[in-house]
């Protein structure tokens, strides 16, 4: 018998330095209301892009990259 199970999700950004990693909130969200849901949170996220996802170490890994503070 095949046994499937879902994947947990954490969400990656750099953040003066530090990476941070975010848990899903709910699984139902999309990565956008993700990014929408911690905005308020971290304001850098209201520019930032989502890359991925990447399955690592049994978990699927979505990663916010902004751009904001960077020259050139």
């Amino acid at each position: 018998m095949l046994i499937t199970s879902q994947l947990p999700r954490i969400f990656r950004f750099e953040h003066q330095g530090a990476e941070v990693v975010l848990t899903d909130p709910q699984q139902d969200f999309s990565p956008e209301s993700v990014l929408n849901f911690y905005s308020p949170t971290y304001p850098i996220l209201t520019t930032a892009k989502i890359e991925g996802p990447e399955i690592k170490n049994d978990q699927v890994e979505y990663k916010f990259v902004t751009t904001l503070g960077t020259k050139g």
